[in-house]
């Protein structure tokens, strides 16, 4: 299926496409075509962006900004922002463009069977989500949103986060050019999530290789990746699959959706489920599963978001919604091991070591998302 420039769908992209749709979308094409269970969706590609810029002339209007901007006054980067992004939402998106949204929007309400289908609308720029650059948290996403106008809106709030304070100074830091950086906005159907979370294909805490960690909570993703709740901890071992940790927490409040408004509410979880853990056993296991070879495709270890689909039974309800590589413990060189330890880390090595250049593997297993949990620093 053909949206024209402007849409790519995620069944149809790949790594290969990274530079239309970036990171984010890129790795959900990977695993969608893998036959991973991914929430289906589009793309709503650079194209689309570099087209926005170009009929209402924003991309001079920025670089003028940016040009003149004194990247150690706070203040004057904080105001920089609000200049730009104020632009970008003032600027009509051209007609062909909201065309093709539209008509992808209405293709995936059809396919869905759900007029109106709930949708997530988030970010993706193109040099987000690499191995090299955390870019977790700085650009925008909406969750729960309902109807063509109404993703036509967040897409342009997609857009011009690039241009908040925080997404400008970091790629100072890094040395990027705000001129060479474009952003892709993914649309996708909505998990039911009755517990949600992140995944760590090693120990956050000491870099272990050999381990999965698993960060859970009530409702959406949201009280995990904005830190607003001490989630549920579970430790696997990435041989056996053995849990070797279960940690329940107080969880005192849930994001849940509210059909009745259309927006993503917060409230208070019942008393019986406040220390109660969010995940039985075959999902942290089905999850760890399910990790490990995410891993094993991408060459090294990952940053992973999850959820647990209230509609479906297990273990289709274990839905992959992110996977980006963790860039904390990945980027620190790793200490010679020696004496007797060396033949259990050779042992290790053959066991855990990710299989470079091997792709997803279609059908494989039976299955077939501010602050990262506990653990991003």
């Amino acid at each position: 299926m053909t949206s024209g420039p402007y849409v790519l769908w995620f069944r149809d992209c790949g790594t290969s496409c990274l530079p239309r749709v970036g990171g984010k979308n890129a790795s959900l094409g990977e695993m969608t075509r893998a036959g991973l269970r991914v929430p289906p969706g589009f793309a709503i590609t650079t194209d689309a962006y570099r087209e926005f810029l170009d009929e209402a002339s924003l991309g001079p209007e920025i670089a003028n900004v940016l040009q003149r901007l004194d990247g150690a006054d706070l203040a004057a980067v904080d105001q920089a922002g609000r200049d730009i992004r104020r632009m970008a939402s003032a600027a009509p998106v051209p007609a062909r463009v909201e065309d093709a949204i539209a008509e992808a929007y209405a293709t995936l309400c059809a396919e869905a069977g759900v007029p109106d289908l709930p949708v997530a609308v988030r970010s993706s720029a193109t040099a987000e989500d690499l191995p090299d650059a955390s870019f977790a948290g700085q650009q925008d996403t909406f969750l729960w949103v309902r109807s063509a106008a109404s993703i036509l809106t967040h897409t342009v709030r997609c857009w011009s986060s690039l241009y908040t304070a925080r997404a400008i100074s970091y790629r100072a830091q890094l040395g990027l050019r705000d001129g060479s950086l474009l952003i892709s906005v993914g649309v996708q159907k909505m998990a039911n999530a009755r517990t949600a979370g992140v995944m760590f294909t090693l120990n956050p805490t000491n870099g272990d290789l050999s381990k999965i960690a698993i960060d859970a909570s009530w409702g959406l993703g949201e009280s995990v990746a904005s830190g607003t709740v001490t989630p549920d901890n579970y430790l696997v071992d990435k041989v056996t699959f053995d849990i070797i940790r279960r940690t329940a927490s107080v969880k005192l409040i849930e994001h849940v959706p509210d059909p009745a408004t259309g927006r993503v509410e917060i409230r208070d979880v019942a008393a019986e489920r406040q220390s109660s853990l969010c995940l039985s056993d075959e999902e942290v296991i089905r999850l760890a599963e399910l990790g490990k070879r995410i891993e094993r495709s991408y060459g090294g270890p990952q940053d992973i978001e999850w959820a647990i689909d209230r509609d479906l039974p297990f273990p289709d309800n274990v839905v992959l919604l992110q996977s980006r590589p963790e860039t904390v413990w990945s980027q620190r060189p790793r200490a010679p091991i020696g004496g007797g330890a060396a033949g259990i880390e050779s042992v290790l090595a053959t066991l855990l070591a990710p299989l470079h250049g091997e792709g997803l593997e279609p059908g494989a297993g039976s299955g077939t998302g501010g602050k990262r949990g506990a653990y991003d620093t």
